[in-house]
This record gives C-alpha cells, structure tokens and sequence, in this order.
C-alpha cells in the first residue's frame, strides 16, 4: 500500500488508518484526498515536508462534503512541517487544540510554509488553555477563510507563539455572548510581520486580537539569547478590515513594538475599545509602544464603557500611540460621544457623534448606506480608500 502511495501525486483516503498512513509516506508534491465522512482525531506527525514549488496537501475529497475528523487531543498535529497545505477539513471536540503546527521545539529552525484553508474547528476544551488554530514558531503562513467556534475557557481561537511572515484573513471566530474566552486571535512570544485583515469577530474572547501578551521566556522565538535587549512580545502587527462585535476590548495591544490598527469596525465593546498593557516585566522588553489607530469605527453604550474607552495600564508607553479620523459614536447618547472619549494622546481629525446608517444593526451586518457619514472609516472602508499601502511605522 505504502509503496504505491509514493508513487502517485493523488492519494483518496477513506479511513483514519489509511488517512495516517498516506500523511507519513507523502512526498513533496502529494495531495492527500480525503473522503467524506468521519475520521479519528489524534492525528501526529513530524517532518512531513513538502517543497515551495511541490507543497504537500491534505484537503477534502468533495469541498461540499468536508471530512469530519473528531476527538483527539489535537485534531492533527504537525512538528517541523514545511510547506504543508490543510483545506476544506472540519475538526470537533478535541480536548487540546482543533489543529496544532509547531517547530518541534527547535526555536532556530521553524516550521516554514504553512497554509491553512476554509477549516472548520469548534468545540475545543472546553475548559482551559484550549485553541481553534495553534501555531508556534511558523515562518511564513497564511490563515485564510476558516470558521473557529466555541474554544477552550482559557484559549485563543487562533493562537501564534514566536510566528512571522505570516497572515489572517477572511476568518470568522465566534462565540456565544455568554461563553468567555481569552481572545480571539492572539500574536506573541516574538510574533512579527503578521497582517490580520479582513475577518469577523463575534464575542470573540475578552481580547478579540491580543497584539502581545505574556509568554514563558523559554517559549520566545527567535530565542532570547539571541535578541537585543529591545525585545518585545510582537512587533510590526497590523490589524485592519476587520469587525468586532462584543468582547471586553476587541484590540489589546500587550507588550507591543510597533503596530497599526486601521479601518476596523468596533461594535458594542463591553469596556473598552484598545487596551494598552504591558504584562512581561523582564528588563530587556521595551514597554508596549508605538502604535497608530487610525480611520477606524467605534460605536458603544454609555453603560458599557470604562475609563474613556482606552485602558491604559502601568508601565506602558502611552504616549507614543497615535490617533487620527476615528470615528467614535455613543449609540445611547451620540450628543455626548466627545466627552466619554478619552484618549492618552489628542487625536487628529477625530470625528465624534456620527451616524453611521448600517444596514441592519439588529442582525449585525455593519455595512452602511450609500451616503454615510461614516463611509471613509471603518471595515467596510478598507478597500479603494485603505487598499493603499500604508506609511511605515515611525521611529519615535
């Protein structure tokens, strides 16, 4: 059986046996075809290594038909994989993570061209550090057009550990109103170069986007030792295009070096609209600084919003956030939107009170009229007007 896998680029599985047995024989420029129905979580590997020219695929046989592949500790676990592609796959109720890429553990030399496509996870945990997506020391990623639901009490639905060059796009992460989590999609542990664009968060976590966070020293990548003192947990993020619906912050900038947070859509925050922390004390971080929120869009109820909206706390660098053209409304008091917004630096060209005529608030579709004032800001805005590269980070 194995012999003639090697042999073909097309492999049709249709058990969890055979399933495991082609993803250890595939060879660079292997598709892995899976057939509808249910397979066994639990599925690990190292070393399945493609190439950029000959990626090695494990997609669904019928995209219409996903393959359900259920329990497990991890759905499927991948150590030092290199040019690997999961498409069109459905993971349920593992009791870790729904899917897990890592470096296995050598921090120099990280898991490399990695694309994860239209994947459904749900219900993983349900209690404690459990994620949708987790990605520790990956270099070079795409994330693209998966749905995560319902993740572990203490987990991230889309989780990167020491990742870079990578990207988060079109994805939908969601939760009940009720459920707490702790964010939606998170980049520390050395995290840089990440774009996350374009994606709906719904209740998606305490922090929707954690940029930062705190990360055990020895989990940093590259290693610490090999950094210079201005370490950081993230750096050079970028979030725009997105929305929010809910979440105690939708962005938590934690730790951060440099990051842009533009044209998104903040709905109905539960306390804040950013939060500015530093939670790694070590002596050789920088505190978080350096970020631009900008041309975004952030309605919320007076009853549901603390300290002004930003929650700056010690040991930051609020002074080097940058603020211009957000428009910020009180849908409860729009008349005093200008007074309950209370930012740690003036904001430039801010606008404040404004109607943004959506479509249809009551079933959150955010988009708004033709002619909306609120038209150049925002999720919605994030194409003709914001497909224009953005100006560099400045040095401060």
């Amino acid at each position: 059986m194995l012999a003639t896998l090697l042999l073909v680029a097309d492999v049709t599985v249709r058990t969890s046996g055979e399933l495991r047995a082609a993803l250890a024989a595939a060879k660079p420029g292997t598709t892995l075809l899976v057939a509808p129905g249910e397979y066994a979580g639990g599925i690990v590997a190292s070393g399945v290594r493609g190439t950029a020219a000959q990626p090695i695929a494990l997609r669904a046989a019928d995209p219409a038909q996903p393959p359900l592949i259920r329990g497990g500790t991890c759905g499927i676990q991948l150590s030092d994989a290199e040019h690997v592609e999961l498409a069109d796959l459905v993971f349920e109720q593992q009791t870790g993570n729904g899917v897990n890429i890592d470096d296995g553990g050598t921090l120099d030399t990280p898991a490399r061209g990695i694309a994860l496509r239209r994947l459904v996870v749900r219900d993983t945990g349900p209690q404690g550090n459990c994620d949708g997506l987790k990605l520790s020391g990956v270099d070079g990623f795409a994330i693209e057009g998966c749905t995560i639901e319902r993740w572990g009490s203490n987990g991230s639905g889309i989780d990167l550990v020491g990742c870079a060059n990578g990207a988060v796009e079109r994805c939908t992460l969601r939760n009940p109103a009720d459920r707490a989590t702790s964010s939606g999609v998170q980049a520390k542990g050395g995290s840089r170069a990440i774009r996350i664009e374009r994606n709906r968060f719904e209740h998606a976590g305490q922090r929707a986007v954690n940029i930062g966070g705190s990360t055990g020293l020895d989990y940093f990548r590259p290693p610490l030792s090999e950094l210079s003192s201005a370490c950081s947990e993230a750096a050079r993020i970028t979030v725009a295009g997105n929305t929010f619906v809910g979440s105690d912050a939708p962005i938590a900038c934690v730790g951060v070096d440099g990051a842009q947070v533009r044209f998104n859509t903040l709905y109905r925050p539960q306390r804040w609209a950013l939060r500015i922390l530093q939670e790694t004390r070590d002596p050789r971080f920088v505190p978080c600084r350096n970020v631009e929120f900008t041309d975004n869009l952030v309605v919320f109820e007076r009853a549901r919003w603390s300290a002004g909206g930003v929650n700056v706390g010690a040991g930051t660098e609020p002074d080097s956030f940058r603020f211009e053209r957000n428009a910020w409304t009180c849908s409860d008091d729009a008349a005093r939107s200008r007074e309950l917004v209370k930012l740690p630096t003036p904001e430039r060209d801010g606008r404040y009170g404004v109607d943004p005529q959506f479509l249809d608030a009551a079933s959150l579709d955010l988009s708004v009229r033709a002619g909306s004032p609120a038209a150049g800001v925002g999720a919605h805005a994030f194409g003709a007007q914001a497909a224009r590269e953005p100006e560099p980070l400045r040095e401060r």
